[in-house]
């Protein structure tokens, strides 16, 4: 499938082949769900335990006697109505990891390509930027249309000079292309790629 390339300012600069096998497959909700599940999941950081009665240092003698003290009766300095007593019910350690295999992850990633293939994917020839700075790169954007959340994906690594001019820009983000990820790309208006980052993309998928 071929697309036109433009150049950061939104000028044309010729077309582009891309790959029916990374950019033409047909999307599924299914799999862009369970995979962009297994991303978010994966970020999330352990679950705290909390000490319950059982994991407290305090005595387990009975203090006081049973009868006669004109209180109630306790048996245990652990019990949670005690300061440094175990807390009733705690919340357990909880560990969110969840495994997906390859295979999935790979369809997951060409789906998300594809989507925006069908709308919201720019191709653009290179990052190079004359004046990196954030006035001259929004002026860009704006020639270019690039509206809403935009993300931007390059080659084996990101130009320095782009990504400190769009580091002061709300909604956009930049990535190089091993850092390409279902999450991202979805949560994006529009999915900017350079000529390197495709090519990049394509190898990763074809070996």
């Amino acid at each position: 499938m071929k697309v036109k390339v433009q150049k950061i300012d939104g000028k044309a600069s010729g077309d582009i082949e891309l790959s029916k096998d990374v950019f033409g497959v047909e999307p599924r909700a299914d799999i862009l769900h369970r995979v962009v599940t297994w991303q978010l999941e994966n970020r999330r950081a352990t679950a705290r335990p909390t000490r319950e009665r059982s994991d407290v240092a305090r005595t387990g003698k009975k203090f006081g006697r049973q009868k006669g003290s004109g209180g109630a009766r306790h048996g245990d300095r652990g019990a949670p109505i005690f300061i440094g007593g175990g807390k009733a019910h705690g919340a357990r350690k909880r560990d969110f990891e969840q495994s997906l295999n390859k295979k999935m992850r790979a369809l997951g990633l060409k789906m998300a390509l594809s989507s925006k293939a069908k709308d919201g994917l720019v191709v653009v020839d290179s990052l190079a930027l004359k004046d990196a700075k954030t006035k001259v790169l929004k002026g860009h954007f704006d020639k270019a249309g690039f509206t809403g959340k935009v993300l931007v994906i390059d080659g084996e690594s990101v130009d320095e000079g782009f990504k400190k001019a769009a580091g002061n820009l709300p909604g956009v983000n930049v990535l190089p292309a091993m850092g390409a990820n279902v999450y991202d790309i979805l949560n994006h208006d529009t999915l900017v790629l350079t000529k390197d980052a495709v090519a990049k993309l394509e190898a990763r998928f074809n070996g």
